[in-house]
């Protein structure tokens, strides 16, 4: 029998975690949701929420994969055999593997957006609206974009936990640490710096509607990555001294961290140019960010293009490392139970995933007619995966080991069998038993609603 491996160091689980949970939701959405919410109150919301909700949420996935040491799929086997729990490993696979055939297509216009900013073309006066547009109609640019995208995400999955996975979070994520500290500093100097950080730190309790703590409750389960099968995955990649509890607020400490951060930079840009709006939407990053990065630095074009280069190599970075997760939770699955090698397996699931990524892109250009309950295939691959699937999948997670395992396991996982201390356990329980299934129910019937 092959042994199994397991990440290296203590330091390289938190930081593989972290970058699964970072990801283009912390530079990309969350700003947006911000902007659409009224700044500091929703954050306030939001880092409420990402306590009482993502963390409980985030032990449970850990006290999962930990326990069993296997795949998504084989760990809800293993613990709940012949019952209809076993539903949620296949749930938390699929949906990674459905995310990822999308996400690899807005993966691939970030990186077009790299390329083209460090040609210099987005520092030129243009219509970026139209630009962007024209771009993702694209009958195969952007799946060439794509492919490239998931030729790097396949190079570090197919080298394994340690030597592909740890290496490369070990040194992605303090990179992408660095960048933003750099792109903090140069916003911080730029003319609107000062209305921008009043908007992200003076809360307006005026403007805190029911909607508004509906949006920051889905923004922390979506931010960190849960009920994906990706942090179940690389939980079972965790040595029996990892303090699953610590793990779980160091990650969202991180994740929390890296999106707070990411207003920071945008923020202050976006209030350094007149007749730009806050609440931009999902726009923000491919349209309106160029314009900002060329009139916010109109009188020396250089900068605007180190900015514009060294954002959309952050975007990048996060986009990577939690496509790693997405394509490791599908890839162990396809090593571990088919029996081929790690190689072979990633190269089906990353060939596959290209294929419904085609797809996916085609859906904006020649194949923008087909539509589903009004959606193209793009859209219908996300409202499936992130709107009903994975939100239906976090209150599954929390009945099965708040109801479903035994009390005791689950103790022994988060104490290190009694070596360490927990005595918010009995709160633990009572949330992921009674508190975040209903939150989450409660998300769950707004996104549908919307």
């Amino acid at each position: 029998m092959t042994t199994r491996s397991n990440f290296g160091s203590k330091l390289g689980a938190v930081l593989a975690a972290a970058g699964s949970a970072v990801g283009l939701g912390n530079v990309w959405r969350f700003p947006t949701e911000v902007g659409n919410n009224g700044g500091a109150a929703f954050i306030l919301i939001y880092l409420i929420c990402v306590l009482l909700i993502g963390v409980p949420v985030m032990i449970s996935e850990f006290v999962v994969g930990r326990h069993t040491h296997a795949n998504t799929i084989t760990a809800y086997k293993r613990l709940a055999p012949g019952s209809w729990w076993r539903i949620e490993g296949v749930a938390g696979v699929f949906v990674a593997f459905l995310i990822l055939s999308y996400y690899v297509i807005i993966s691939g216009w970030t990186l077009y957006y790299l390329v083209q900013s460090c040609l210099g073309t987005l520092s030129v006066a243009q219509d970026f609206k139209a630009g962007f547009s024209a771009f993702i109609a694209h009958p195969w640019w952007p799946v060439v974009y794509g492919c490239i995208f998931m030729g790097f995400t396949h190079l570090v999955v197919a080298r394994g936990v340690q030597s592909g996975i740890e290496r490369f979070s070990k040194v992605m994520m303090p990179l992408l640490l660095v960048i933003i500290v750099v792109l903090v500093v140069c916003s911080f100097n730029m003319p609107g710096a000062h209305d921008g950080l009043r908007f992200l730190l003076k809360p307006d309790f005026s403007k805190v509607t029911t909607r508004v703590m509906l949006s920051a409750m889905g923004q922390a389960f979506f931010s960190l990555s849960l009920a994906m099968g990706c942090l179940c995955t690389y939980a079972s990649y965790f040595s029996s001294d990892t303090r699953l509890v610590r793990t779980a607020v160091n990650v969202s400490l991180i994740d929390t961290l890296v999106a707070i951060m990411s207003g920071f930079i945008i923020f202050p840009a976006v209030f350094s140019v007149q007749g730009v709006q806050v609440d931009e939407g999902p726009g923000l990053v491919f349209i309106t960010l160029p314009h900002v990065f060329q009139m916010a630095f109109h009188g020396v074009p250089l900068l605007g293009s180190v900015f514009s280069v060294l954002f959309y190599l952050l975007l990048l970075l996060a986009a990577l490392t939690s496509a790693m997760s997405l394509h490791e939770s599908v890839t162990a699955y396809v090593h571990e139970a088919a029996h081929v090698s790690r190689p072979r397996a990633s190269v089906v699931v990353s060939v596959a995933c290209m294929l419904l990524g085609v797809a996916c892109s085609l859906s904006f250009g020649p194949w923008s007619g087909f539509r589903v309950f009004g959606m193209n295939i793009f859209e219908l691959f996300d409202f499936a995966a992130s709107k009903v699937i994975m939100l239906l999948s976090g209150i599954v997670i929390c009945l099965f080991v708040g109801w479903k395992l035994d009390r005791q396991l689950v103790y022994d996982e988060v104490t290190n069998g009694g070596t360490l201390r927990f005595r918010l356990f009995r709160l633990y329980l009572f949330l992921i038993r009674y508190v975040v299934p209903i939150v989450i129910g409660v998300i769950f019937v707004n996104e549908l609603r919307q």
